[in-house]
Order: structure tokens, then sequence, then C-alpha cells
């Protein structure tokens, strides 16, 4: 906590009735704005009860509620407390993720999005990645069209492999907000492409065009590697409107499962 401020004027009393979600709301500003550094620990439970107004009780269920939300954690002994996480990758990933499984989204918004986002993924992972990393990449991904050639591909297996190449291309853009977001829907959404992979013909095609799309971007060929994801969207695009006639709304997971 910084110097300036004042522990004892850190939180606000609360209201009865709401208290223990005031608390955690209180609790989890105070994170976010800073007031409350990663490593440092909150004040103890009487000096939050004295602050707040509240219970002993009331003060632990809203520790207990950030420590579930990966806030804080909680220590024992000389110097245990209640002290505040450092928020990694994992932590803004599951609130991503939670967010996008609560709330769906049409299918055409979510493609719009993931092209728009691939396509800025792309330019910067030719600029800022390693040789070797560009390599590794077009490796996994024609090991990923290996697979989908196959009479019949194991979908799971295929599906975690797309699932790390798309996560291993969003690090190499040397910007964790990418891959955060790439991280949560690839959490949020089947790994599984249903819409194309499940289809033998769409499946060749689109496995095919991530080879093309991992060969352009290991030769450091922008142009060429953006018009391949076009290309890709332009596939995904028709499978979807071919299911979408053919089956009902009821008949169609996969219109919630697109992640690639």
């Amino acid at each position: 906590m910084s110097a300036a401020i004042d522990a004892q004027t850190l939180f606000m009393p609360v209201r009865m009735g709401r208290a223990t979600e005031e608390i955690a709301l209180q609790v989890e500003a105070a994170i976010m704005d800073g007031r409350l550094a990663p490593g440092e620990r909150l004040p103890s439970e009487r000096d939050m009860q004295a602050q707040f107004g509240t219970g002993r009780g009331v003060v632990r269920e809203a520790i207990k509620i950030l420590k579930q939300k990966g806030l804080l954690e909680v220590k024992k002994g000389a110097k245990g407390g209640a002290y505040v996480r450092e928020i990694g990758v994992d932590n803004v990933s599951e609130s991503l993720t939670l967010f996008l499984k609560q709330h769906p989204f049409d299918p055409e918004k979510l493609i719009e999005f993931r092209e728009s986002m691939d396509r800025s993924i792309t330019e910067l992972a030719i600029a800022r990645a390693e040789d070797s990393e560009k390599e590794e990449l077009y490796r996994g991904a024609k090991k990923l069209e290996a697979m989908l050639r196959e009479s019949a591909p194991d979908l799971n297996e295929a599906g975690e492999l797309d699932r790390k190449l798309n996560i291993m291309l969003a690090r190499m853009a040397r910007n964790p907000l990418f891959e955060w977001v790439m991280h949560a829907l690839q959490m949020g959404f089947s790994s599984h492409d249903y819409a194309l992979y499940e289809d033998p013909v769409y499946r060749e095609k689109a496995a095919a065009n991530w080879s093309d799309t991992a060969r352009a971007i290991a030769a450091g060929e922008p142009m060429r590697a953006l018009s391949f994801i076009g290309h890709h969207y332009v596939l995904l695009r028709q499978c979807v409107e071919e299911r979408n006639g053919t089956r009902q709304e009821n008949e169609m997971p996969f219109l919630n499962e697109i992640s690639e």
C-alpha cells in the first residue's frame, strides 16, 4: 500500500444486506487501481471489520470470494493474512471465458472478431517472433494437416493441437493482450472447429490453409499470410451458411464452438 494512503481510510463503511458483495467490490477496486499492490497484505480482519462496520464473518466471506476469483491468497503462520496475488494470464482469461460462456454471440459477430484479431496477430508475429518460433508453428500446422487428412481423424486430438497453435501464434505477437483474449476464446468455445472439421471436404481445405498460413509466416510474407487468413474465413462462412440451411437451431451446437 502506498505510504500516502492511510490504511485506516482505505475502505468505506458498507450497507447491511449487501455487505459481503460491497466489501469484495471495494477490495477489488483497490487492487485494480493500484492502492493495493501485488504481494501486499490486506489490513487485519479486525481492522477491516472496523473500517467496513461489519462483523468478522462478513469480512471473511468477502475474502473467500476474492480468493476464489484469484485476486487474493491466504497465508498462515506468523506472517499470515490475505495477500494480493499477481494477476496473470490465467486469471484474466478465466474471467473473460466465463463472460463468453454466459453471453452467447451471433456466429457472424464471432467470425468477424476472430478474423480481424487473426490479421493483427499475424502481422505482429511476422515482425516480432523468432525464426525458431515460426518454424515450430509451421511444423505444428503440418502435423495438424496430416492428422486431418486421415480417413477417420481424432477430432479431440486435432482440436487440442489447433488450440495450441492458435495460442502459440498469439504469443508470437509479443502483446499479452492478444494472448489473454486468445486463451479465453480457446477455453470459452470448443477447440474443435466442428463447423469446418466435421465435414471431410472443408476439413482438408481448412487444414491445408493452416499450413499455407504458417508457411507464409515462417517466410516473412505478410500479404500471403493475410490472404490465406481471409480464405479461411471465407470457408468458415460458407460452411456455417450451408449447415444453417439444413439444421434447426437446437441442432447446431457448433455455432457456439467456432474457435479458429
